[in-house]
């Protein structure tokens, strides 16, 4: 697998997740619990953004971002318009950090150990993307039964993957 098949994949969720985030008929049913989902999607958004902010964009990149994992949980009350700017930011990373990775780099160990496992870079990276689209379809779910008229945004288009929006 190559930097530029995961950067691609990656993006296209982004742009999903950002899409997602903006079809929810306001901003309080961002975060709105439902029974028997653990998270609403205010939360799962700015997770998967600070998650690839910090792994991808810091991590690889040497990016200034910190992450604040906790207040990715605890916080609610963010605009949609917040929400899709981590998000965006996040997407931005991908796009500066991935293009950079070769396949020696790929090959190589990830920089630093994640929940107490070493992996390649190119394994970790595919595991984030995965994560990604995991939530991804969490988020999904949760918007449309908190906005069940908010109906599809278009996820997995497969143009999307040929480079562009």
């Amino acid at each position: 697998m190559q930097a530029d098949d995961l950067r691609a994949v990656m993006e296209r969720e982004l742009r999903t997740l950002a899409r997602e985030v903006a079809a929810y008929p306001d901003d309080a049913a961002l975060w709105r619990d439902v029974p028997g989902l653990a998270n609403p999607g205010g939360v799962l958004a700015r997770h998967l953004a600070g998650n690839v902010r910090a792994f991808i964009g810091t991590v690889l990149g040497g990016g200034g971002f910190v992450r604040d994992r906790d207040g990715e949980f605890a916080a609610r009350g963010l605009t949609r318009a917040e929400v899709v700017a981590e998000v965006e930011a996040a997407r931005a990373e991908v796009a500066r950090v991935l293009p950079t990775l070769d396949a020696a780099r790929l090959a190589a160990e990830y920089p630093q150990a994640v929940g107490g496992h070493r992996f390649t870079t190119a394994r970790f990276v595919t595991h984030l993307a995965v994560h990604l689209g995991y939530h991804l379809g969490q988020l999904d779910y949760h918007r449309r039964m908190v906005a069940p008229a908010s109906g599809t945004v278009g996820t997995l288009p497969l143009g999307e993957l040929q480079g562009g929006p």
